[in-house]
């Protein structure tokens, strides 16, 4: 098989480098690169650079270099072939089979370079021919200066169906077709594809032509026109200006995602040169991880109507499973019905920076876009509400960020539908202080209606701790089927104990991703983890005497894990109830020492008796092994 230059190009361009090299050596971000100790040579400090970009490592400790087939050649040991092929399957590409033409096809490809850069050099000189004066005339009115036209390499095709053809008759008809530069249809004559448009050639990373955008001179449809999908042009895999913006992103740290390329050239115009935009798709996972490469939180800035804010969202969830720790995104929102170009125009380069600078996260688009999406008057709503900010974060690949998508959302949830405290400005002193009238009697106050225990309080405010939160996990890693079946409780129980709490969500989010699973099968996950030894020894622990945490045996088997499992859901329930019940119970002390009122008083002993009974019911569950 003939493995092209080309074909190789592409292959290099769809791999991450640094997340190739990150499977096998940890890496470190360092500004725009990355670092790692040599994998090739001993050593203590890193010196070993990763650059996404430019696509090569290198080590200046030993002077190992190469690109991601050297990384599979070199380190991972692989022949030359075999190397490729494992990269083409990870990037969803076809290995060239074996194939006498091969060599002429690469020729070929090469030569539809030749056609595109031929057709551009032909369209430029066009818009500055006598022909190209109302195209001028239009770049002038929109702002638009002879630099910054030849900057980008505008050009005009003419109103002809065989002008092009005839410019570029050295180049046989099938090559000009293949290049898209020509229709072919039925038996008919190829003609000019592009035809009365302003044109504005795309290029690759390398700032190569590898197609056109045409923009239509007065009415008509399409409006914009782009070159159709050939060997050179995959509109899914570029995008428009990569090859200005990647250095001028160096220098900004800072990457602005827009919707076409006029918005790309108008912001070019004012002096913000870091501006890319998809070529008339959605944006892409190939188009994110050419973004990811410059920075890890580019900022989307679509157009202010509703089509523009359905791209964002578009985008926003073609983004969700790929997000990773420190890559996202940010979105800036334009006025209703403008777009960069309005901007630039109306308040300079400086309001348009501004508004990038209030450009939200991620996680408030999402939120502000589901809160927005309907009523939340009933139960009903505030759960559908619930359940789709969940489903985003249930999308999302990356465990840990997953995690703390789901707590963000639940932060929010709790917030937007939190009950009313009660004014506390007023409250009247405690004990209630001795009554004058009435012979001056004194009334002490009922011992029951003391305020809770700062024992009590504390487990609601910092969560369990001790041996119920041990008895807890450990119950949970013998029975992992519980964790699906309780995940909404248990992601509510605040344990107080870092290590334990950490111990629990890893639990969570392996349960969450993993069906059936069962003891043996979560601590062979969590080995590598830190958690594990934690989790081995409350597997081991004694003097936890519930039913869940004890090692089956005998011949009862069955009656004991059904025993153990369902005691361990209501502890589970218990756990979740009794903080909640106390919180209720510290505010119906203080509503009532306020109001001294009968139905406070109702209120606060209906709620102490609630928390007493969960109380003996934790003492039953712990006596339950002795059964």
């Amino acid at each position: 098989m003939t493995l092209t230059p080309q074909w190789l190009d592409e292959l290099r361009s769809r791999i991450t480098l640094s997340t190739l090299i990150g499977r096998t050596v940890k890496v470190t971000r360092a500004g725009r690169e990355y670092k790692a100790c040599c994998p090739f040579h001993n050593e203590k400090t890193p010196s070993f650079t990763i650059n996404d970009e430019k696509g090569f490592y290198h080590c200046f400790g030993c002077s190992a270099h190469g690109d991601a087939i050297r990384w599979m050649t070199d380190q991972r040991g692989l022949s030359f072939m075999d190397a490729v092929k494992e990269l083409a399957a990870e990037a969803g590409m076809e290995v060239p089979a074996a194939d006498p033409r091969a060599a002429k096809k690469a020729e070929e490809a090469a030569s539809l370079r030749d056609v595109v850069q031929g057709a551009a050099d032909w369209f430029t000189q066009q818009l500055g021919s006598s022909n190209g004066a109302p195209a001028r005339e239009y770049l002038a009115k929109r702002g638009i200066s002879e630099a910054t036209r030849k900057a980008f390499g505008f050009g005009l095709a003419p109103e002809s169906r065989s002008a092009l053809k005839q410019a570029l008759k050295k180049f046989p008809t099938a090559m000009l077709v293949e290049s898209g530069m020509l229709i072919a249809v039925d038996d008919k004559e190829p003609y000019d594809r592009f035809r009365g448009r302003l044109m504005i050639p795309i290029r690759d990373a390398r700032g190569r032509v590898i197609a056109f955008g045409g923009r239509i001179l007065g009415d008509g449809e399409p409006k914009y026109l782009n070159s159709p999908d050939t060997p050179l042009f995959d509109k899914g895999r570029v995008l428009y200006n990569i090859d200005k913006a990647s250095p001028a992103s160096r220098q900004t740290n800072r990457i602005i995602v827009v919707e076409g390329y006029m918005d790309v050239i108008a912001l070019a115009e004012a002096g913000i040169a870091d501006a890319v935009a998809p070529l008339g798709t959605a944006l892409t996972e190939a188009q994110l991880g050419l973004i990811w490469r410059m920075v890890p939180v580019p900022v989307l800035c679509f157009d202010g109507d509703a089509a523009g804010q359905k791209a964002a969202m578009r985008a926003a969830m073609r983004a969700l499973p790929l997000l990773r720790p420190g890559f996202s995104l940010a979105f800036a929102t334009l006025p209703p019905g403008q777009d960069p170009d309005d901007i630039v125009r109306a308040r300079g380069a400086e309001g348009f920076t501004a508004l990038l600078d209030e450009a939200q996260p991620l996680v408030e688009r999402l939120w502000a876009h589901e809160v927005a999406a309907g009523s939340l008057a009933t139960p009903e709503e505030r759960a559908a509400l619930k359940t789709r900010l969940l489903a985003h974060a249930d999308a999302i690949e990356d465990a840990d960020v997953r995690h703390h998508y789901r707590e963000a959302f639940r932060e929010r949830l709790d917030t937007l539908f939190a009950r009313p405290r009660p004014d506390r400005t007023t409250r009247a002193p405690w004990p209630p202080q001795p009554q004058r009238g009435g012979g001056g009697r004194r009334f002490a106050p009922d011992p029951r209606l003391q305020p809770p225990a700062d024992e009590a309080r504390s487990i609601g405010q910092i969560g369990i701790g001790g041996h119920y939160a041990a008895a807890l996990i450990a119950g949970l890693l013998r029975y992992p089927a519980a964790m699906r079946r309780h995940e909404e409780a248990l992601t509510r129980i605040a344990i107080a104990d870092p290590g334990d709490a950490e111990l629990l969500r890893q639990m969570l989010d392996i349960a969450n991703a993993q069906e059936g699973l069962d003891c043996e099968g979560l601590l062979a996950i969590l080995e590598p983890m830190k958690v594990y030894n934690r989790a081995t020894t409350l597997l081991r622990a004694d003097g936890m005497h519930f039913s869940f945490n004890r090692r089956l045996e005998g011949e009862e088997v069955d009656t004991a894990r059904e025993t153990a499992l369902r005691d361990l859901d209501e502890y589970i329930g218990v756990l979740v109830t009794q903080p909640e019940i106390r919180a209720r119970l510290a505010e119906a002390t203080a509503e009532f020492q306020r109001t001294m009122d009968d139905e406070g008083f109702a209120r606060q002993q209906k709620l102490f008796a609630m928390d007493k009974e969960l109380t003996r019911r934790l003492a039953a569950l712990s006596d339950s092994s002795q059964r």
